[in-house]
Order: structure tokens, then C-alpha cells, then sequence
């Protein structure tokens, strides 16, 4: 199969008359044999040279003409472009970020990524006020950088980039040149020292707001966040966010309320955590006692006005035997005066029962079968059925 990628000929002669600023010009000049096995000839017009050639159709007699015409022109070429420089210096289609992933796991040691606020961009045009249409015209933004703080156990990478995913690319490269090389660490520490490093990756993982609530429900103390100070021109605000834990409060400041109120569980945090550790709890183990079965199913008293047919079914179940099987033996009387004869198997034993519909023949062989299995009627003596036949 061709490479997708790779151009036609066809393609290559457009470029090359593009660049020569000439119109390529395709003929059909002659079309011959049967109509199961055609051949076509093309003439290709490039400037002043033409060529021909024969395909078994129309497109490819004109790719056959475009090869030659690449083969035998005397126009200037145009100079190939040069292959795209892979932008991650990574071969294959893996992203640094991947890789890096890969290397923190042998490692044992996660990947954290932290986004930073940008730098502050000067405002070069702060002092000066241009009213002509010229400056106001071609005045050229400054493109926006995005900054990211990568973590690997205890080293400390940052990217930059003109997207956020680019700024984790690029501290991930740094981050894979520093540590490919280094030996990988060996087993975590003791266990009590496990404990408190795993609650710190989950903690870093999370959000300071998030963590400042969880410590505030697991000390029963209540938080509040409050916007005290907003200052500044319309454009660029500032907010001051104050946060009370208990007994401790803390102030931040940012160009945004979200952004205030993270600094400000930033900085209780710092105070939340000299607090002594909670001390643990041991659940008592909750012992369940299973129920006794109360009904035994193959007693012969169970079920005792139920139906018949679904008494046998249920007693069948509950011994974990193959289910009862009904057989009509046949149909006779009268056309209004009817009698159906049912009869049932359950392992070896087989009973009958009649009546003057299918479901009463139905019933009363069920009813003989529970009687035969040494069961209790499931109706009194006098509301049964008078006819019922055993085997």
C-alpha cells in the first residue's frame, strides 16, 4: 500500500509549473480495446515540451505522463522543503509527559505538576498617550506565557510555554534529562513513615482549599472565607481574602477572589499543620449473626394453603431437585361437559389429576403428588377437589 503521505506525480507536476508560473494541461488523445480491457493515451503540455503515455485508465496514464514529465523536464525545480523537526526531540509519537509518567512509576515517585501565575508582563505603553491611528492600528499584543512547577520526590522542575500543556512539556523534558540517569531509589522506609508520606501525595493532590476543609470536619472546626479589601482600577482588581479555622487566621492577596482565597489556605495551612496529630480510633468489629431458617420447605406442613402447583415448584427448589413436569394424558367428553387428565412427574413418581379445564387437571395432579410425598393436604378435606386419581 502507498504511503499516504507521499505525493502523487500529478502533485509534483503542479508544484513544478506553480513555481515556473505555467498551466499544466492534460489531452486525451486516443482510447482503444475492448470495453473489459481499455487503454488510454494522455499528452501532458508543460510550457513548450509535451509528453504521452498509456495507462489502463484515464487517471493513471496521466500519473504515467506526470512521471516522465518529472524525468525528462528541463524547468527549475523547486528546492524540497526540509522535514519537520520533531518538536519533542522524542521518538515515536510519545509526549515527554508520558515518558516522564513511565519513569516517576519505576521510580515510585508521582509526577505532580502545579500551574504558577504568570509574570507580570510591564506595561510599556503606561506612560505614553498616542491618539494616532497608526499606534492604535499595528500595535502587536504581547503572546501570553504560561508557567507550570513540576515535582518528583524532592526535586523541583519549571516549564514555561505559550499553552499550559507546553509548559508541561517542557518541564518534563528537563525533568527526564536530570533523571534518567540517576539510579533508581529503593524501598520506602518503615511503615509508620509510609503512612505520613502517602497522606502528603494525597494532600498534593489535592486542592489548599480542599485540604483546609477536610483538617476543619476531622477537628470538628469551623472555617470561613471572607473578601475584606477590593482595591484597584477596573481592569486589574485585587482582592484581600481573609480565612478563620478555629482559632486561627490567615490573609491573601491576588488579582482574583479564587486566587486570594487559595493564598489564604495556603497560609493556614502552615498553622493547621503544628497542630498534634488526632489520635486514632479502633472501630469494634461489627459480628453479624446469620438467621436461622425458620421455614424449613421440606417439612410436611409447609405451605399449607398455597396453591398446589406453586407449593410442588417451591418444595423442589428447596431440595435443589429438577422441577415438576405436567403432561397432558388427553381430552374427553361432551363438548360442554369437558374432562382434561394432567399428569406429573417428579423423579420417579408420577400422578394424575382431572377436571373440566386444563389448570383444575393441573391442580389436582399437583395436589396428588404432594400427598404421595408424604405433604399434608394444602386445603381442607371438604374444599377438595373430588376428583383426584393416584398412581
Amino acid at each position: 500500500m502507498a504511503n499516504p503521505k507521499e505525493k502523487t506525480p500529478m502533485c509534483l507536476v503542479n508544484e513544478l509549473a506553480r513555481f515556473n508560473r505555467i498551466q499544466p494541461q492534460y489531452k486525451l488523445l486516443n482510447e482503444r480495446g475492448p470495453a473489459h480491457a481499455k487503454m488510454f493515451t494522455v499528452q501532458l503540455t508543460l510550457g513548450e515540451q509535451t509528453w504521452e503515455a498509456e495507462g489502463s485508465s484515464i487517471k493513471k496514464a496521466q500519473h504515467a505522463a506526470a512521471s516522465k514529465a518529472l524525468n525528462e523536464t528541463t524547468l527549475p525545480k523547486p528546492t524540497p522543503r526540509p522535514p519537520k523537526n520533531n518538536v519533542n526531540n522524542n521518538p515515536g509519537s510519545i509526549t515527554p509527559t508520558v515518558e516522564l509518567n513511565g519513569l516517576a512509576m519505576k521510580r515510585g515517585e508521582p509526577a505532580i505538576y502545579r500551574p504558577l501565575d504568570p509574570k507580570p508582563i510591564p506595561n510599556y505603553r503606561a506612560n505614553y498617550n498616542f491618539r494616532g491611528m497608526y499606534n492604535q492600528r499595528y500595535h502587536c499584543p504581547v503572546p501570553k506565557i504560561f508557567y507550570v512547577q513540576l515535582t518528583v520526590g524532592n526535586s523541583e522542575f519549571f516549564g514555561e510555554g505559550k499553552t499550559r500543556q507546553a509548559a508541561r512539556h517542557n518541564a518534563a523534558m528537563k525533568a527526564l534529562q536530570a533523571l534518567q540517569n540517576e539510579p533508581i531509589p529503593e524501598k520506602l522506609p518503615q511503615n509508620g513513615e509510609t503512612g505520613k508520606e502517602s497522606e502528603e501525595d494525597k494532600d498534593a493532590n489535592k486542592s489548599e482549599i480542599s485540604v483546609v476543609f477536610e483538617i476543619a470536619l476531622k477537628r470538628n472546626i469551623p472555617v470561613s472565607f471572607e473578601v475584606i479589601k477590593e482595591s484597584g482600577p477596573p481592569h486589574m482588581k485585587s482582592f484581600v481574602t481573609r480565612v478563620t479555622v478555629g482559632e486561627f487566621t490567615a490573609e491573601g492577596e491576588g488579582n482574583s477572589k479564587k486566587l486570594s482565597k487559595k493564598r489564604a489556605a495556603m497560609a493556614v495551612l502552615q498553622e493547621l499543620k503544628k497542630l498534634p496529630p488526632l489520635p486514632v480510633i479502633e472501630k469494634p468489629k461489627l459480628y453479624f449473626k446469620k438467621r436461622p431458617k425458620t421455614i424449613l420447605k421440606t417439612g410436611p406442613e409447609y405451605g399449607q394453603g398455597m396453591n398446589p402447583i406453586s407449593r410442588l415448584a417451591q418444595i423442589q427448589q428447596a431440595k435443589k431437585e429438577k422441577e415438576p413436569e405436567y403432561v397432558l394424558l388427553s381430552e374427553r367428553g361432551m363438548p360442554r361437559r369437558r374432562e382434561f387428565v394432567m399428569q406429573v412427574k417428579v423423579g420417579n413418581d408420577i400422578t394424575t389429576g382431572t377436571g373440566p379445564n386444563k389448570k383444575i387437571a393441573k391442580r389436582n395432579a399437583a395436589e396428588a403428588m404432594l400427598l404421595q410425598l408424604g405433604y399434608k393436604a394444602s386445603t381442607p378435606l371438604q374444599d377438595q377437589p373430588e376428583k383426584v386419581r393416584t398412581n
